[in-house]
Parts: structure tokens; sequence; C-alpha cells
């Protein structure tokens, strides 16, 4: 990390005569012959362009051609090799050099660089994270009420978990409300998410998601309803079909492809908090993630944090759920020694009881 002016600027990207400049969702972006230097304001928002985390920079378009065509085109120098990307901040006390990345995605519409990732080649000290992307105070975390609730009444342990975690939104929610008619053959359970999707669609899911109304169908063998599917039909959700009408509390079966059902632990009160905790963390704006975790190391993040008092979720991979005020930490195993581990926050700095365990994140947003 070094600090300079604009002559050293204009050195990285080859000179004043060759650079182009634009603004791309508050970042500046000098384009020239020999690379690229990207400088964006410190502090970090979803919406703007910045420093995410240690490793990951964040362009937010749409972002005009010059831009779109550097950045996804990847132009080659002259020697043979990517131009470079180098990116900067200006901070209270100058711009502040933080080194070169490399494009990792881009999203696009219509030809035009909507946002995009950055990886730095080289991950920012803590100290100097702070720097560039200082931290906030808490604003709003969703409580946890819900929690003592459990156990007890689950239906209104569902409700405040989700309308703590998803804020409303009007407009989706007309959309949703037209597709959620004729509930009145289904469990109590979900007629009360559906009804809450008319406000918060976000609910039903997004890496595996609750099928609306219009989409529910049974399985190939006609016995079950199909009520949840995995994104990309590894597997799905259903429930015992019968001509009687639903049950209070049915249970819910899980089935890998074309293998035997196997029922969940918990019934679909259970169910569905599990389902959507493990939503609410692999949607959530702020990540941290690590593919290992030990015995110890799941013990230290259970002292840390609250667990959720049910059985494991999921079959194929017994989950548990950790939680804390905005965050929601999922625990897998497959064999009960190594632990995968993956945590959700509704804002950055929900994810500080996190910060100083001793564990190998392999993302960390806070």
């Amino acid at each position: 990390m070094t600090e300079f002016d604009g002559e050293r600027v204009l050195a990285l990207v080859g000179g004043e005569g060759t650079a182009g400049r634009c603004v791309v969702g508050g970042a500046d972006v000098v384009i020239g012959s020999t690379g690229t230097l990207i400088t964006m304001a410190a502090g970090d928002a979803p919406t703007r362009s910045g420093v995410w985390n240690a490793r990951e920079v964040r362009l937010v378009g749409p972002a005009p051609e010059p831009v779109t065509e550097r950045l996804t085109g990847r132009p080659l120098g002259a020697d043979g090799g990517p131009l470079p990307i180098h990116i900067a901040v200006r901070a209270a006390e100058g711009a502040l050099y933080l080194g070169t990345a490399s494009l990792s995605r881009a999203g696009t519409c219509d030809g035009v660089l909507t946002d995009c990732e950055l990886v730095l080649d080289a991950p920012l000290s803590r100290e100097l994270l702070r720097r560039v992307r200082p931290p906030l105070p808490p604003v709003g975390l969703p409580g946890l009420e819900w929690l003592g609730e459990v156990n007890g009444d689950r239906a209104a342990a569902l409700e405040r978990f989700l309308t703590g975690w998803y804020p409303t939104d009007g407009e989706a929610g007309a959309v949703a409300s037209s597709r959620t008619h004729a509930v009145s053959a289904l469990p109590a359970g979900l007629r009360q998410l559906y009804r809450l999707a008319e406000r918060r669609p976000a609910v039903l899911g997004g890496q595996n998601a609750i099928l609306p109304e219009s989409s529910r169908r049974t399985d190939q063998l006609g016995e079950m309803r199909v009520v949840a599917d995995e994104s990309q039909g590894g597997f799905c959700w259903s429930l015992l079909w019968t001509l009687e009408g639903p049950e209070a509390d049915p249970t819910v079966w899980f089935r890998e492809f074309t293998e035997e059902p196997i029922a969940e632990q918990e019934p679909l009160s259970g169910f569905l908090i599990q389902f959507s905790l493990f939503e609410a963390s692999m949607g959530a704006d702020y990540l941290a993630t690590t593919n290992r975790l030990t015995a110890p190391q799941v013990e230290q993040l259970g002292q840390a944090l609250r667990l959720v008092p049910l059985r494991p979720f999921w079959p194929w991979a017994p989950t548990r759920f950790y939680v804390a005020p905005g965050l929601v930490v999922r625990v897998s195993t497959k064999d009960g020694r190594e632990f995968d581990g993956w945590a959700g926050a509704t804002h950055r700095s929900a994810l500080a009881p996190l910060a100083d365990l001793p564990i190998d994140w392999r993302r960390f947003d806070g």
C-alpha cells in the first residue's frame, strides 16, 4: 500500500495522452494503453463501488462502453499478458494504492457491464481494510425474540424471524399475491409462509425454493406433493398426498433424484424454520464461508453464538444452525468429524462475533 499523486496515476496506466476517464458507481476509472486504474471512495454499500472485503473489490455500473470493453474484453499488453487492473481508494489522508486485481465475475445486460467483482492479487491486512472500508455501527439488526418460541409456538417463531430478517417489499408483494391462491388445502405452516410471501417474496427461498401454489406438483408415483426444490433440481422436499385433507404438522420427505425418500427429523413446523434459516444465510449480502471446520472449532462457534434447538436439518448433510442478532450460521457434516460452515448477515457488523474465532475463513465480509 502506498500513497500517490496524479503523476503516479498516469504512470500506472500509460500517461496522460492515452488515458480516458469515466465514473462508474462512484468510482473513477482511468483507462490507458498499459493498464486500468479504478479509484473508489472509502466505505462500502451494496449499491456502490467499493472494497467489499480483504480480497474482493466491487464495481457497480452501469459502465460506459470503454470500461465495459476494457474489463470484459481483457485486452493483452505488449508482453502478451493481460493489461493490469490497479486499485486505489480515496481516503482522508489521500489516495491509497492497494495493488493489482483480476476480474472474477462480470454481469452484463445488452452488452453493458452492470456490475463486476475483482479479486486483489494480495489480500489486505485487517488494519488496512479498516482504513479503506471504515467499520459502521449496526443499524436495526433483527433480534432473537423468535428463538424462545422455537419449541413452543413455532408459527410465531417463524413469523418473527422472517419479518425481522426481510424488509417489506410492497411492489413485489402485489405480484406474489396473485400467485398464492387456493391454499386452503395446505397445512397451516405453508399457508402462513405464502401469506408472508405476499409482502416478502424472498421468504420462499433462492438457493432452494418453496414452490408457489401454481407450480406445485405430485411426484412420479403420485403419492406425494412436491413443495420445495433445490435450485438445480438435484433434490426436493415433499408431503404425503392424502384425500382426507392436510395433517396439522406433517412429516416432510427429502428425496435425491430417484432415491427412496428420507424423512426430515423435524415435522413441517420445524422444517420451515430450518429452511428459512438456511435460505437467509445463503442469500445474505454479507457472508463468511469456510470449507472445513473441526469439532473443536464448532464447539467454539457454539460458545460465541446461540444454537437453534432443533434436530438436524437436511439428511444429505445434517445441518445445525447458530444465531446472533442479524446473523445465521449453518454448520453441516456428513461424517461428524469434518464440518462445512456458512454464515450470512443482514449488516456487516453482525459478523463481529466470528472475527476473532480461530477459523480460516475462505471469505469474510466482516
